[in-house]
């Protein structure tokens, strides 16, 4: 397909990782019932036959691995042409005090994260860039913006996604193609149980020495979606969803999309607070390790 002929027609078949569940199963969902052409992806593909039963085309993916990572795009390619949306879903949320994680979980979280989304972006910009359109969707956090305790290793491959989201807005724009952050705060998702058990149990000195510390993250964040002002103000999937089909459908999509009230309060209140006066505000809802 040469390249004039591509940008009068371009594709626009849609990618999604981590479909399995909340988010990437709530935007395939959407984006298949709007019309798309949703390719729902996740490590099982089995765990896709719902989403195959409502016009979603499932396909294995894995986002740590770049022979599966690889394979897909090429698929999606010899069928269509291009990918023309990819929306980089899959992740989790490493918790833990950022000593007492181990190295492995650390490189883990990045793999997972931060490198599988960026090497799908590398993977796919060649086909946007030939028929001069793609959109990238990248699923970050407010946590790429802010941080809280017991969560450093988490926000800090967010805050790398939305630093590499940054440079290749720039970088790719003259080739048609957008670069979009999704920003959800917090969302009724299964996120939140998976957050608490990743955190390392005290089998050593040292995640010993933070168990306190532990006990009082992993009780904060179930309550702060269960319960509790931050609670009442947590979004859907469904609504994190809606943000990802507009920023796929808008010719000028904004760089952001803030998804929920509790990331719009909670980044409005960072942003105008000192780094005094936001640590006074953490001390005040997390025990702080090592204090008498």
């Amino acid at each position: 397909m040469s390249a004039a002929i591509a940008s009068h027609n371009p594709s626009k078949v849609v990618l999604i990782t981590g479909c399995s569940s909340g988010i990437g199963r709530a935007a395939a969902l959407r984006l298949a019932a709007a019309g798309h052409t949703v390719y729902a992806t996740a490590r099982r593909p089995d765990s896709l036959a719902a989403l195959a039963d409502r016009g979603c085309k499932p396909l294995a993916l894995d986002v740590t691995d770049e022979r599966s990572m690889t394979a897909a795009v090429r698929s999606i390619e010899a069928e269509h042409g291009a990918v023309g949306v990819l929306v980089n879903n899959a992740g989790y949320s490493q918790s833990g005090a950022v000593e007492a994680v181990p190295v492995e979980r650390m490189r883990a979280q990045f793999e997972t994260n931060v490198w599988g989304p960026m090497r799908l972006a590398q993977l796919v910009l060649p086909g946007m860039r030939r028929q001069r359109w793609g959109k990238l969707v990248n699923v970050s956090s407010m946590g790429g913006r802010l941080v809280f305790p017991g969560g450093g290793v988490y926000h800090a491959s967010k805050y790398a996604l939305e630093a590499l989201s940054d440079a290749l807005r720039f970088e790719v724009r003259g080739f048609g193609v957008d670069v979009v952050l999704v920003e959800p705060g917090l969302i009724r998702t299964s996120f939140s149980e998976a957050a608490v058990a990743s955190i390392a149990p005290p089998k050593s000195e040292t995640s010993a020495t933070y168990a306190a510390f532990h006990e009082a993250v992993a009780r904060a964040t179930k309550e702060s979606y269960e319960k509790g002002p931050l609670a009442k103000l947590a979004g859907t999937a469904e609504d994190v969803a809606a943000a990802i089909e507009r920023a796929i459908t808008a010719r000028r999509p904004k760089a952001r999309y803030t998804v929920s009230a509790s990331a719009k309060l909670l980044l409005a209140q960072r942003a105008v607070l000192s780094d005094r006066t936001w640590d006074a505000f953490l001390r005040g809802n997390f025990p702080s390790p090592g204090a008498e």
